[in-house]
């Protein structure tokens, strides 16, 4: 189904000067507008992940260092 849209004067020329060649429709911009976008939540996720898992190797690190010392000391909480 093909629906019509309305668009204000500036959003149209703004959509005309990203269209790569004057065949391309409005829908193949917004398309590819769309499909950047999931590139970059995609690479913003990877990036979360990989940073989440060197936090939790230093966490680990820290944590051993700890339990190396741990025996050294009469801990005691109040």
């Amino acid at each position: 189904m093909v629906t019509t849209i309305q668009l204000n004067e500036n959003v149209k020329m703004a959509l005309d000067g990203m269209k790569e060649s004057s065949r391309e429709t409005y829908e193949d911009v917004i398309v590819k507008m769309m499909e950047k976008i999931d590139e970059e939540k995609r690479k913003r996720k990877e990036l979360l992940i990989e940073g989440y898992k060197e936090m939790a190797e230093e966490n680990l690190k820290i944590e051993k260092e700890f339990e190396a010392i741990e025996e050294d000391f009469d801990w005691e909480w109040k």
